[in-house]
């Protein structure tokens, strides 16, 4: 299916050359003169090289047919990531290179769209938000000011974010999937 590359976002399939990429950022841009560009970073499914294209945002561009459907995460060991489908109890490995650093944000029972190329996982996108508590964080230093000053924190997944000066270890928070980034406080 054609569509135009301006069209194209983060985690679209697209086909090029008789080979599968999905996309891994997509930023349009317009110069002040010239024609407007759609700049894609794209990762090869098949051998997970990455590679850069630039389209005139005009430009039609091969999309790949897959499907999308929402998997329970289960658990991960040596052959990869293990997925199930709730309406057929169908379960899926996911290789470890197509989640990449995401799959720190992993948690039990968690509710993934997985996307499917021909019966094979090539895409994945998670919750855009988690809840995590907070293991290990720096303590307050007074005078500090709590309008832009963040702290460095430690969850409970082992990866590191920034929080406000109020948040203490053990305090529940929510952090966004993309950057890792605190959003508030979790409300329990």
């Amino acid at each position: 299916m054609k569509v135009i590359a301006s069209s194209l976002r983060k985690g679209n399939i697209v086909e090029q050359d008789g080979k599968l990429y999905v996309i891994i950022s997509a930023e349009n841009i317009h110069p002040g003169k010239g024609t407007p560009v759609t700049q894609l970073d794209m990762r090869r499914i098949s051998d997970g090289v990455k590679v850069s294209e630039r389209y005139r945002t005009t430009e039609q561009v091969e999309r790949a047919f897959v499907e999308d459907r929402d998997f329970n995460f289960l658990y991960s060991d040596g052959e990869g990531y293990h997925f199930m489908n709730n309406e057929t109890y169908d379960q899926i490995v996911v290789p470890t290179d197509v989640l990449g650093n995401m799959s720190v944000w992993l948690q039990e029972g968690m509710t993934c769209v997985v996307s499917m190329h021909e019966g094979v996982p090539v895409a994945i996108e998670l919750p855009q938000r988690v809840v995590l508590e907070i293991t290990e964080t720096e303590p307050v230093t007074k005078g500090q000011t709590a309008s832009s000053s963040y702290k460095p924190a430690i969850l409970s997944n082992g990866a590191r974010t920034a929080v406000p000066p109020h948040v203490t270890a053990g305090t529940r928070v929510v952090i966004m999937t993309e950057d890792g980034s605190y959003v508030e406080r979790a409300k329990d």
